[in-house]
């Protein structure tokens, strides 16, 4: 007869433990059915589940286990599992998995509490948590602080459409990110992402700057505003918008690209792609010469953004064909990948107005980067409480990994 047995060991954690409790099983002769382990302020909670043979050798390994335990220290606790629970536990082990994750200035209870409750509420069993972010300070400034926590989740959703919109409600009323995407091979194996530029990787809409510059600001800014959130056609809001620039002197151009500031995250997103050999791209319905600043300032792969005419050192109110619009974004995606023989699966976009919906939904991840609400909602993820770096964290990449 043979025994199947969970060992539960806590206590404060030391180097050598594993080693002495694997020694003692090893002794006899004992088979390791799963393992697991984790250590969360100096305290160990180390899980394992053995098959002791009915041999003479065996006869008294628990009873050594606990001697061992008992020298070191630690606390154990042996559950009896039956050969029909075991079966079934074997039997789960196809079953599609998920991963939630929870972006936020500050992790609480109640966060906690709100993502594990609609999980159990779509049938979803939590398997292990595991903090990404690093640790924080007590006295963090609450806008400054970043905090992730990653749960992996084992079954399928009885309504995958309802937990997504259950997701986004919580989000918004917590202040909080909640993201819900499946475990899949290409989660950590994508190589292409590609990004908007305005409200995206700089906290302006070009346009809008020049507008002021012209004079005609809150005419412009009123109809970028209308576009981004999808009440208008972005082709002919985009030609109106930049019809009222005509005459705009080019030396301006100059003045606005030095007062254009980086989003929040940007510098150790760009770097941390670059470490990871991804390719990266602008793909905007804003202008070349503000993209190309930034393509030098982050090492960034490719640029596609709209070319404005200037003639005898002014603005003629045009940009050169083709526009950078919401199809022509979806189709340089699918290039790009097809050029870095990637699949769609591998590629990551992220984009904040309706203009970028298409290429939103065309990449393996498509992030909704503080949107607007059409765009969230429509977005498969969306981040609006930290900054772009958080985009790391839906990758399963910890702070310690190496970006900070």
């Amino acid at each position: 007869m043979r025994e199947i047995v969970l060992i539960n060991i806590t206590g404060e954690d030391r180097p050598g433990l594993t080693s002495a409790i694997t020694g003692v099983l090893a002794q006899g002769g004992v088979n390791i059915l799963d393992i697991g382990q984790a250590v969360i302020h100096d305290t160990l909670s180390f899980g394992i589940l053995v098959e002791i043979p009915h041999t003479e050798e065996a006869s008294s390994v628990l009873k050594d286990v606990l001697f061992t335990a008992y020298k070191l220290d630690q606390q154990v606790r042996f559950t009896p599992v039956s050969e029909a629970d075991y079966q079934q536990w074997v039997n789960g082990q196809g079953k599609p998995r998920h991963i939630v994750t929870l972006l936020t200035r500050k992790v609480t209870a109640e966060q906690l509490n709100r993502v594990s409750s609609i999980t159990a509420k779509y049938g979803l069993n939590i398997d292990h948590i595991d903090r990404l972010s690093g640790r924080m300070p007590l006295d963090m400034p609450e806008d400054q602080g970043k905090g992730c926590i990653e749960f992996s989740v084992r079954g399928e959703p009885a309504d995958p459409v309802a937990l997504r919109e259950e997701f986004l409600r919580e989000a918004q009323a917590l202040n909080v990110d909640i993201a819900f995407q499946q475990d899949s091979l290409f989660r950590r194996n994508r190589r292409l992402a590609v990004f908007d530029m305005d409200s995206t990787l700089i906290e302006a809409e070009v346009i809008d700057e020049l507008a002021k510059a012209a004079g005609v600001g809150e005419q412009v800014a009123e109809i970028t505003e209308r576009a981004m959130r999808g009440e208008l056609d972005f082709r002919a809001s985009f030609k109106e918008r930049l019809a009222l620039l005509k005459g705009l002197s080019e030396d301006v151009l100059e003045d606005i690209g030095a007062s254009l500031r980086l989003t929040e995250g940007a510098e150790t997103l760009f770097a941390e792609l670059k470490r990871l050999g991804y390719k990266t791209a602008i793909l905007s319905g804003g202008f070349t010469y503000f993209a190309k600043q930034l393509q030098a300032k982050l090492g960034i792969d490719y640029v596609y953004a709209n070319e404005l005419e200037i003639v005898d050192g002014k603005l003629t109110g045009v940009a050169i064909e083709p526009i950078v619009d919401a199809q022509r974004k979806a189709d340089l995606l699918r290039e790009l990948a097809h050029k870095e023989g990637l699949q769609l699966e591998q590629t990551i976009a992220v984009g904040d107005g309706a203009n970028d919906l298409p290429m939103l939904g065309l990449a393996g991840l498509g992030v909704a980067f503080r949107a607007k609400p059409l765009v969230k909602q429509s977005a498969k993820q969306a981040i609006s409480t930290l900054g772009l770096d958080g985009v790391l964290y839906l990758l399963g990449l910890r702070d310690r990994d190496g970006h900070n």
